[in-house]
């Protein structure tokens, strides 16, 4: 189900004020459910010694969501420098960041290793000889191909830019090892908002056959596997939740069997997401026109440079109209922003009660994915995000963009090469 009813009933009824406080359009996230869903999922596996999540900065990468993260206990997931950084902001070092690196460049890899360090996870067998200072701890991002199946987010593992291939993983190792690597671990990332737990399941079998394998090749003992994230959330309102406890008792039973057979068993991490922080974020926005030709358009103040998710992927995101949720469905509207693209739509022909200019418009599940995927196309700029706190204060966390922010870039020492001869 989008948006938890308590999310709802507590921002609904002060969403006028804030409208009038900062102004539309804004994405504002619940601090409770946040923390809520943090809890669950710690209790949920702490059957397995030594779990721990690393939040994925790319779903809200905002400073006070990941000092809220940090003081939870987690740790944080990374793929390039500014989440480094914001990540050793709020206090991580060492081993409370993993650094996935794709593509990466010789000044991601010596930024990495500054300041503290990390978890440096690799994602191909190229890379071993790249890496300017070795680590003592290293792990690598393994692709299964053709063993499993991705879903349309994430993709067929086979077509996949990411991770080391299933015949290269044990020369990585020992390639590692050889650069004095003496500690190890090991990720994958195989789905993406999926909500069949089952599917979850499997890929921690999956590394567990692969931790077995790597003890019998080269008698390492992998410290910690990673199951990556990809744990969905119900975007739609007959949409069902992943089954959370189920999939935590599962996979503990997986992790207790190991160990029993073989003597020890790797620690379990993870770099969920969307489940952290999806379902409790929402933006808000005000309708400002409508039109009708072929179809009857509601206009919005904001576009897909606040979510795009829906014109990436055909996304779907549940909207109500304050004040009118208990009104019927009587018009199909198309839900639109102001961009120059056909395709910068919330929603498409759908069903939703009479709207009129001045409405405000919340829609549902913006707390991953949506703020982070802002772009300045067409000189649109991102909207502010705000913080329900669990004592009922607002906070601003990010203020908007303004048009001096989209021109910045301007401002710089003039430099024209002449090339010689």
């Amino acid at each position: 189900m989008p948006m938890s009813p308590s999310f709802k009933d507590r921002l609904f009824p002060i969403l006028p004020q804030l409208a009038a406080h900062y102004g539309t359009p804004f994405h504002v996230y619940d601090e409770a459910g946040i923390r809520a869903t943090a809890d669950r999922l710690n209790r949920a596996f702490a059957g397995i010694p030594g779990f721990r999540e690393y939040y994925a900065v790319k779903a809200l990468p905002n400073i006070h969501i990941q000092q809220l993260m940090f003081d939870l206990g987690f740790g944080f997931d990374c793929s390039s420098i500014p989440e480094l950084i914001t990540s050793r902001q709020v206090g991580a070092r060492g081993e409370d960041i993993i650094f996935t690196s794709n593509n990466t460049s010789q000044e991601e890899y010596l930024f990495a290793e500054a300041d503290g360090g990390c978890i440096l996870n690799l994602d191909d067998i190229s890379f071993i000889p790249k890496v300017p200072n070795f680590p003592e701890l290293i792990c690598f991002r393994y692709n299964p191909g053709p063993r499993r199946t991705g879903n349309i987010i994430i993709g067929n593992p086979v077509e996949a830019k990411y991770g080391v291939a299933h015949e290269q993983l044990v020369d990585a190792y020992r390639q590692a090892r050889e650069r004095g690597a003496k500690r190890f671990g090991l990720h994958t990332m195989v789905a993406s908002n999926e909500r069949d737990y089952t599917y979850m399941v499997e890929t921690a079998r999956m590394l567990l056959e692969l931790t077995a394998l790597l003890k019998s090749e080269l008698g390492i003992e992998l410290e910690f596997v990673n199951i990556g994230g990809g744990l969905g959330i119900p975007y739609r309102p007959e949409q069902e939740g992943l089954n959370l406890e189920a999939m935590a008792a599962e996979i503990t039973d997986l992790f207790s069997t190991f160990r029993q057979n073989n003597g020890f068993a790797p620690k379990m991490l993870m770099e969920s997401g969307r489940f952290i922080t999806g379902p409790h974020g929402a933006l808000v926005t005000t309708a400002i026109n409508a039109k009708e030709t072929y179809r009857h358009y509601v206009g919005v103040d904001a576009c897909m440079s606040a979510l795009m998710r829906p014109a990436l992927y055909e996304a779907y995101h549940h909207i109500d109209v304050l004040g009118k949720e208990d009104l019927p469905k009587s018009e199909i509207y198309d839900v639109v922003g102001s961009l120059c693209e056909n395709n910068d739509k919330f929603a498409v022909q759908r069903e939703l009660p009479p709207i009129v200019d001045g409405d405000l418009l919340v829609i549902h599940d913006t707390g991953a994915h949506g703020h982070a995927m802002g772009f300045q196309y067409n000189g649109r700029l991102r909207p502010k995000e705000l913080l329900l706190r669990t004592d009922g204060t607002v906070a601003l966390i990010r203020r908007a963009e303004t048009v001096e922010d989209y021109f910045t870039t301007y401002n710089f020492v003039p430099d024209v090469f002449k090339a010689k001869g």
